[in-house]
């Protein structure tokens, strides 16, 4: 079947075997234009797997049944609804260990990625993250190249002898703006007298850490997992020191533009291993979906309902505890959907334990529990969500 294939898909299937796992590039220039062809060409090989990361559009369809096993590293809203289905499984996995993990038990023999010209070969565009650790660890490389993406990468070029060109577009990165309510900017208020001068901030993506960046009112490094829309009132205000990083790229289009030709998307291997050791003190301000008495964080989902993942989050937060001077923040609203946010008990296992979390913010204040036994952390826990007795 495979030699009836033609086009993209006939390029793709030349680029697998029987029995191989491909990996498809996320984020908002995850290459969703050859999301058909990747399908057709896996029925024409079969048995294959598919290894996939964010996904903010379907990278495929996944109600045909053509692949073997597909297993996702982030759920997000294209997989919610196959993961809560069992049509992908979530691999509850921490961003720092993907390196280790893409050289062994999850390695890839095919990726497919977004790429953007570059001297001497291809690029990754809006994000590099876990793709350059499969293109390190060995994978073959087909590219569908789009040159309506920012170059905006840190990592070094592909050569383009390691990359099969499967298809080339001119579409624009997805938007995926994260705009702040009260409820988010009434947190940050909390959250920025917490931030040190010339620290180095994470924030996590979404409403609350665009509405952390825009509110602080000193100059700061920005080191995120995410670089989304925040970054660009810290660069107008003149509060952005260096160049910002991140292993993606998430937002609008004003931030794409202001993107482009900017160092700014960087490996796992520098974002959220390497990069986290030293000074400057690490500022780490995450969200969760809720948290327990003890302030143990479930930023994963409820049950097989998974909404996000452990992601980088235990990477950050441990790093910002460890650090001098650094700080692990957990910021979240006190109620999501009418329902307190503060449990006895967590819906999902655990994303990060309750020694790696140092204050906790809500939009009523903020409570340190550094240096407190469990009987008094949930004691300001509870005063802090107004459950106390």
């Amino acid at each position: 079947m495979t030699s009836r294939l033609d086009g993209a898909a006939g390029r793709i299937a030349s680029g697998l075997r029987r029995g191989a796992r491909v990996a498809i590039g996320d984020g908002a220039g995850a290459p969703v234009g050859v999301a058909d062809a990747i399908a057709d060409a896996a029925e024409g090989v079969g048995d294959v797997s598919l290894l996939l990361g964010w996904c903010f559009e379907p990278p495929v369809d996944l109600s045909r049944p053509v692949f073997r096993d597909v297993r996702a590293l982030m759920g997000g809203p294209a997989l919610r609804g196959h993961l809560r289905d069992g049509r992908a499984r979530y691999v509850p996995v921490r961003y720092g260990s993907l390196p280790a993990l893409l050289r062994g038990p999850l390695r890839v023999d095919t990726l497919v990625a977004a790429l953007v010209p570059a001297d001497g070969g291809f690029s990754f565009a809006t994000e590099v993250g876990w793709q350059h650790e499969a293109v390190a660890a060995g994978a073959r490389v087909l590219a569908e190249v789009n040159h309506g993406l920012p170059r905006a990468a840190r990592a070094p070029a592909i050569p383009a002898d390691r990359v099969v060109v499967v298809a080339e577009t001119d579409r624009p990165p997805i938007e995926r703006p994260s705009p702040a309510d009260e409820t988010a900017r009434e947190i940050a208020r909390h959250v920025v007298p917490l931030v040190a001068e010339e620290a180095e901030v994470e924030v996590a993506p979404g409403p609350v850490g665009e509405a952390v960046l825009a509110a602080l009112d000193v100059p700061v490094r920005l080191h995120s997992g995410v670089v989304g829309d925040g970054v660009l009132s810290l660069a107008e205000r003149g509060l952005l020191r260096d160049e910002p990083r991140g292993s993606y790229i998430v937002g609008g289009r004003d931030l794409y533009r202001w993107a482009d030709g900017r160092p700014i998307a960087a490996t796992i291997a520098e974002t959220h291993v390497a990069g986290l050791a030293g000074e400057p003190p690490l500022v780490a301000i995450n969200t969760a979906l809720e948290l327990d008495e003890l302030g143990t964080v479930n930023a994963q989902g409820w049950g097989a309902d998974v909404v996000g993942g452990v992601g980088g989050l235990p990477d950050f937060a441990s790093a910002a505890a460890r650090s001098p001077r650094g700080l692990s923040v957990i910021a979240l609203p006190t109620e999501r959907n009418g329902r307190p946010t503060l449990v006895e008990r967590l819906s999902s296992p655990p994303s990060l334990v309750r020694s790696d979390v140092e204050v906790v913010v809500t939009e009523r204040g903020a409570a340190d529990l550094r240096g407190l036994a469990d009987e008094e952390r949930r004691e300001v826990l509870r005063d802090l969500w107004g459950s106390g007795t």
